[in-house]
């Protein structure tokens, strides 16, 4: 059973009405990108993330995430509590394991959000 419910961000930034690039974004929406690209601004939880998308069945044990970053098992803890304040990870309590997954389709809305916007790209190179 997940360990506390948080609003999606998914939800948030697909709800924001331009990319970053395409218009000014209101405090709330660049305050959750921020937290986001803060989370993903450290190249272990980069890591740790692509060990959980690439784990079988999309999920990994907090066990079998700490020996191939070289970490201990209370600093990888850290770094998946950083993701998952930053909604990219989901975590379930089994036993004394913790097991994350990624959250569906945050990476995505992120990558949406800072696509140039068409009116953007117009003329780029042109000065």
């Amino acid at each position: 059973m997940p360990t506390g419910t948080l609003p999606l961000i998914t939800q948030d930034l697909a709800s924001c009405c331009s990319p970053v690039t395409g218009g000014v974004l209101d405090v709330d929406t660049a305050e959750r990108l921020a937290r986001v690209f803060k989370a993903l601004g450290d190249p272990t939880r980069v890591r740790l993330l692509s060990m959980i998308a690439a784990a079988a069945g999309g999920e990994a044990c907090i066990c079998d995430l700490t020996e191939p970053v070289g970490l201990s098992q209370p600093t990888v803890s850290h770094h998946m509590k950083i993701l998952a304040e930053a909604q990219l990870i989901t975590r379930e309590q089994r036993g004394k394991w913790a097991y994350y997954r990624l959250v569906e389709g945050t990476l995505h809305a992120v990558a949406e959000a800072i696509r140039p916007s068409p009116a953007s790209t117009t003329g780029a190179g042109e000065i």
